[in-house]
């Protein structure tokens, strides 16, 4: 008993730490020391990371590449007094140069690296124990070096300035390799030696301290109290369930029926009923955004309760926002494979039926290769060709035969589109709510699509059923033409099947895009925007572009990769590039 209350106990008390400190439960907790409470410090490079950071090169062509002298080179080491001042100096200059640091006290230099200074001093390395025995020959020697090469000693106030773009850059990516790798190349560009691996962790740890602070109040700053309620009523638990309202709007989808893409249209729409502002969703990084949510997504209602208010609330707009493309992207998937799946039905039947008349039509054309042969030989005989078709078979039997042949007869498109209006109905149980819902965007080649889906929202929304004669019809293609333009006028059905068709294409190749989206995003938000490059590369700061995938959540991204393979993505990027190019120069696309 006693032992179930000191857990108990130490539970409260990390809970208690955990809600103080802003962290979560399974990271650090701190430590009491002299009376104060000490944050154990997380290290931010992996020991791989810390070796590779500052290390020398390997191959011969790197090692040429960094370490072959020029004439005044060779012309400053020469004036050393010695071979072992001069190959040491000659090694100074090579770890000032590259990696950029100070060669330690008592360091061995690498074998590669005394081996091709030595060729090129004609010393010999194995002299080099003998250099440095007095410590004030190092010391000039580095000091004569830093002047000659314009180099200066990392200090204490390069640590204070250093901190503020790093922290700009922290607010794109966690990872600390890329974080250390931008202060290793600030201070080479600035001709600053290279401090420790410990500080530049230390730097960089800091950077990311006060970078994800910023992301969280980018994040928290526009939310009103009303915001902040609505985000934490999230966490609690709903009635007849048993877990969060959260929980509830990150349900999987379920197979593809009209119900289910309902049932997440309903989700979809009671996100968007929280209000939260407009474009808070690209106020930081993509990056540390999908960060954000993937680290919500795992943690649990209590374990979000349990976190400091202003991550707590961060936390749950990056979770919101990033449910909202996942509901997006799967119910655009769902109605995609339902329209696939209608299609392979049509075309299913199809074939059925022809296979089902398959030994009808068979007897008609030996019937009917009989006839042919028997007028053919009463032509060449000179006897009467009606005689002959009676002498294989009565005339009323060969007029009843020619009506069988006739409804066997295919029409000449020999077409499936027609059994396609058998599902109509069941798409019609979802179809007006999920043009609603979406917002669409399109590029010049596609606004008469985007234009029809809008014909279709005003007549779901008037309850219309005649299709405006004025309605667009330029994307119609000629498979459809006989079927959506009837002499009564444009038939409802195949018009709103045909839309619903080449909504799906466009969407593939990227002519249509979904705002909210993550797969079916415009392609130009991958793009940097160009006052914000120009003003990078004006300041020298780093950018950092997210990556160009379109993940399908759950097992979507296996389907859509079997439904439309490589080549479809392919295709879609390619018309998205081109698309961009015309918009972009177009001078050059007119020539």
């Amino acid at each position: 008993m006693a032992e179930l209350r000191r857990r108990a106990d130490a539970g409260e008390q990390k809970a208690k730490l955990a809600r103080e400190f802003g962290i979560s439960r399974e990271d650090p907790i701190p430590i009491p020391k002299n009376g104060r409470l000490i944050m154990p410090r997380r290290s931010l490079l992996t020991p791989a990371e810390r070796a590779s950071l500052l290390a020398f090169p390997t191959t011969a062509d790197e090692l040429i590449r960094y370490y072959t002298f020029t004439e005044p080179d060779l012309s400053a080491i020469r004036q050393r007094r010695g071979h072992h001042n001069r190959l040491g100096f000659a090694v100074q200059l090579c770890y000032l140069r590259y990696p950029g640091f100070a060669l330690p006290t008592d360091a061995e230099p690498p074998a590669a690296l005394l081996a091709l200074v030595g060729r090129q001093l004609h010393i010999e390395p194995d002299i080099w124990p003998q250099y440095a025995q007095r410590p004030e020959t190092r010391r000039e020697h580095l000091a004569e070096l830093q002047a000659w090469l314009n180099l200066t000693p990392f200090a204490i106030a390069d640590y204070r300035r250093l901190v503020h773009p790093l922290a700009e850059l922290a607010q794109q990516t966690d990872r600390g390799i890329v974080l250390a790798e931008a202060l290793v190349g600030m201070l080479r560009q600035q001709h600053i030696i290279l401090p420790g691996v410990d500080v530049i962790e230390r730097i960089c740890s800091e950077a990311l301290t006060r970078g994800t602070r910023q992301v969280y109040e980018a994040l928290t700053a526009p939310l009103s109290s009303h915001h902040r309620l609505v985000l934490d009523d999230l966490l609690t638990r709903r009635e007849g369930t048993q877990g969060s309202g959260l929980i509830g709007l990150r349900q999987p989808p379920g197979p593809p029926k009209p119900k289910h893409v309902l049932a997440h249209l309903e989700r979809l729409k009671v996100i968007r009923e929280l209000g939260l502002p407009e474009g808070l969703d690209h106020a930081i990084h993509q990056n540390r955004l999908l960060k954000l949510a993937r680290e919500g997504g795992q943690m649990t209602a209590q374990h979000l309760r349990d976190l400091e208010p202003t991550r707590r609330y961060a936390t749950l707009v990056a979770v919101v926002f990033e449910t909202r493309a996942t509901l997006i992207d799967e119910i655009i998937d769902l109605h995609d494979r339902i329209i696939g799946a209608l299609f392979s039905k049509a075309k299913r039947h199809h074939a059925d039926r022809f296979q089902q008349s398959g030994k009808a039509i068979n007897d008609k054309v030996r019937l009917y290769s009989r006839i042919g042969r028997a007028l053919l030989n009463a032509k060449q005989s000179g006897a009467d060709p009606y005689a002959a078709i009676e002498s294989i078979m009565p005339w009323e039997v060969f007029s009843e035969s020619v009506t069988e042949a006739e409804k066997l007869a295919q029409p000449a498109d020999f077409d499936y589109l027609s059994l396609i209006g058998d599902g109509f109905n069941p798409l019609r149980r979802y179809t007006p709510t999920l043009l609603e819902a979406l917002t669409l965007k399109a590029a010049p080649a596609a606004r008469e699509l985007l234009a029809g889906v809008e014909v279709l929202k005003d007549m779901n929304e008037r309850q219309a059923r005649k299709v405006p004669d004025d309605a667009p019809t330029s994307f119609v293609r000629k498979r459809w033409e006989s079927l959506v333009r009837t002499p009564d006028g444009l038939d409802r059905r195949f018009y709103e099947l045909c839309v619903l068709s080449e909504l799906k294409n466009s969407l593939r190749s990227g002519d249509i895009w979904v705002q909210g989206s993550r797969q079916f995003k415009d392609f130009e938000e991958y793009l940097v925007p160009h006052s914000a490059s120009r003003r990078n590369v004006n300041s020298g700061s780093w950018v950092l572009l997210s990556k160009p995938t379109r993940p399908l959540p759950g097992g979507a991204a296996g389907r859509a990769g079997t439904r439309a393979g490589d080549g479809g993505t392919a295709r879609r990027r390619q018309r998205a590039t081109r698309r961009l190019y015309h918009q972009h120069w177009p001078q050059d696309h007119a020539a």
